[in-house]
Formats: structure tokens, sequence, C-alpha cells
């Protein structure tokens, strides 16, 4: 686990990973959107923490070509059905259970958020649970405008 993390001002590494529902999501299918793809775990602390403040700006922000992207860190699908479900997170997650792409994107510790530009660059990384309904929203706007 964690490889050397993509740069930021570098292209966001490309994945293909399964909804909770069974279905492949590619990275590619969001690509001239803003993107804010974020590592979470059920037993993340942090996590849970960032989790109403993500959802807030996903309900702000998502008719504004915005999308997030949750990437569960290795738990199993009823266990990240149940939480999402329980929490009434409206954005997509998606199930990482080998870690596969938690390592491509350097992942040592949670929770830790990428945002990507239109064109599939990185722009920014969040490490620690520090996200808020403010900075993300102030993400994306930078992000749509440039």
């Amino acid at each position: 686990m964690g490889a050397k993390p993509p740069l930021v001002g570098g292209p966001a590494p490309p994945f293909i990973l399964h909804d909770l529902e069974g279905r492949p999501v590619s990275l590619a299918d969001y690509h001239g959107k803003v993107i804010l793809l974020t590592f979470w775990a059920t037993w993340c602390g942090p996590c849970k923490k960032e989790m109403p403040e993500i959802q807030a700006a996903y309900g702000k922000h998502h008719a504004k070509n915005f999308v997030v992207l949750g990437i569960n860190f290795g738990e199993k699908q009823k266990t990240v059905k149940a939480y999402v479900r329980e929490t009434k997170l409206t954005f997509l997650n998606l199930l990482d259970e080998d870690v596969a792409v938690a390592s491509r994107y350097g992942v040592v510790s949670l929770p830790v958020s990428f945002f990507i530009d239109p064109d599939g660059i990185i722009r920014e990384r969040v490490f620690g649970g520090v996200l808020t309904e403010k900075m993300i929203s102030e993400a994306v706007n930078r992000l749509t405008l440039s």
C-alpha cells in the first residue's frame, strides 16, 4: 500500500471500480466535470466527520457539473451499503475492496481527497478530515471557472 501519490498538477490515474449495486464505474465517465475523489472508510472517525460536509457541498453543486466519487477503502459491499443508507449519502460511492486504487493514489491514511478539474488534472490534495462545505464550494467555484 502507499505507492507514490500522483502529483498535484498531473493527471489523475484512471480506474474502474464497482458501485454499491455492482455496476462498473470509470473515472473517465466523468471527464469534463469537477470531481471530488475522496477515500474513506466506515471505521474512520475523521471520514465520518467529513461526510455531512461533502454531502452538503454535493447537494449544493451537483447541478453545476460537480461530482463526488467516494472510494471506500477495503470494506465489503454490505458494510458500505448499510453506512451509506444510514447516513443518507446521495453521492456515488465505489468499492475498492483490494485497495488497489487507493494504492495507486498513494493513500496511507484516511481520509484523503483529490480535487480533479474538468480536464482530468489533480488540482488539490487534502488530508485528514478537514474538508468543510465552504472549502469544497470554494474549490468547485475555482475549478469551474478555470
